[in-house]
């Protein structure tokens, strides 16, 4: 199968972040194929995606079979709920992604042929960018590490010789033959790492995407400003007015086009946002519940928790800074120095054009754009809070409980 490649317009093949790679290698259900994928490759991949889902709905009854099994040992219970939380969460997001796998690849494409900064023509930019996107690209690193302690643990049993499973599980049926017991060991050590990309991969996605739109967009007002100042600098009575007009139609075209593409993204992503969200209260609770009670007991559950909590406070603040700078840009257009464009002119009807556009501007840009999640909430950093808030409660309740 061959995965989609990012391009630049002119056809360049992108070299897209570490951790995107790894992203776009490792997991099939979640990154769409190219448009030039044959047909009998694009059924050997919902074969493969077919055959991943079974595995984790195997996974699924396993490791419920566990809770169930230790139903009234909190400490046992709340040792598997992390990975079931997980489980559940990633059978969702894949049975979304792939009902919508064309319309991403569509998003990516135009994403990164209009959207996408290129380093060569921005320098500066781009360097601003990627210096936003440090914090989530670590985040995506300790959730790397977390998967490969899960990932390495067939090695250490195999070392010290032990018959033991990656997470808590408890099968439905004899696990004595290794024909039965070492490849449910390995798929074990897949689903750790599809699901450890699809934790960092899909978040790291959302935020490449709404960094450059925002990029895109302080661009769009740079340009605006320097047209107009250039435009004043020597007025023409008689053409001011329709030079000014000119130039606001052709910004007000591009901030369409940037604002049809942040609607876009907010489609594809808004239900898995809302799932992501969702089950992070839960999540981080019984992380921070036995990271608190056994914290000598390994790395995973510290590193899982962190990793978690800076993710969503990382979306949380990419949201409101695009939130923030979407919110400008009625103040950019009534800033755009029209009123000395009046002040120079001298025909009337290109006047009463140019204001037309400018309150027509002013009038679609009233309203700042979020991310939001099934319109329930908006991706900001104030509901990364809350959410850390509502976790913390649980945490409390928890141990009390104990």
């Amino acid at each position: 199968m061959v995965r989609f490649v990012p391009r630049l317009a002119n056809g360049e093949v992108i070299n897209i972040s570490w951790s995107l790679r790894i992203y776009r290698s490792t997991n099939h259900i979640f990154w769409p194929l190219d448009g030039s994928t044959s047909n009998c490759r694009r059924w050997l991949n919902y074969l493969l995606v077919l055959l991943g889902l079974l595995i984790y709905l195997l996974h699924t009854d396993l490791e419920l079979r566990y809770i169930r099994t230790n139903v009234y040992d909190l400490d046992a219970v709340l040792t598997g709920m992390p990975t079931f939380l997980i489980l559940i969460e990633a059978q969702l997001r894949s049975f979304h992604a792939l009902r919508y796998r064309e319309d991403l690849r569509q998003l990516l494409q135009r994403f990164f042929t209009q959207i996408y900064v290129p380093r060569q023509q921005h320098a500066q930019l781009f360097r601003q960018v990627e210096r936003r996107l440090i914090i989530i690209r670590t985040v995506a690193a300790s959730f790397l590490i977390a998967a490969l302690g899960y990932i390495s643990a067939p090695v250490f049993m195999l070392i010290k010789q032990q018959r033991s499973y990656i997470f808590p599980m408890v099968p439905g049926f004899s696990d004595q033959s290794l024909f039965v017991f070492v490849p449910l060991v390995l798929s074990s050590a897949w689903v750790a790492l599809s699901i450890g990309s699809m934790e960092f991969g899909e978040p790291l996605l959302i935020c490449e995407l709404t960094t450059h739109l925002k990029a895109r967009y302080e661009l769009l007002q740079r340009d605006l400003e320097q047209s107009t100042a250039q435009l004043l600098k020597a007025p023409t009575p008689a053409q001011v007015s329709r030079q000014l007009r000119q130039v606001l139609v052709a910004t007000l075209r591009r901030n369409m086009q940037l604002n049809q593409f942040a609607q876009q993204v907010e489609h594809q992503f808004t239900v898995r946002v809302f799932i992501m969200f969702a089950f992070s209260t839960l999540l981080l609770c019984t992380l921070c519940f036995k990271t608190y009670t056994n914290p000598t007991a390994g790395y995973i559950y510290p590193v899982w928790f962190v990793s978690k909590t800076l993710e969503i406070m990382a979306l949380g603040q990419l949201g409101s800074d695009l939130a923030f700078q979407t919110d400008t840009l009625s103040t950019m257009y009534y800033e755009c120095n029209w009123e000395q464009a009046l002040f120079h002119s001298s025909d009337p009807q290109e006047n009463l054009r140019l204001l037309k556009v400018v309150l027509l501007a002013i009038e679609l840009n009233s309203q700042p754009f979020y991310m939001t999640g099934l319109k329930y909430f908006r991706v900001s950093l104030q509901a990364g809070l809350k959410i850390l808030q509502g976790a913390f409660s649980y945490f409390t309740f928890l141990t009390s409980m104990r």
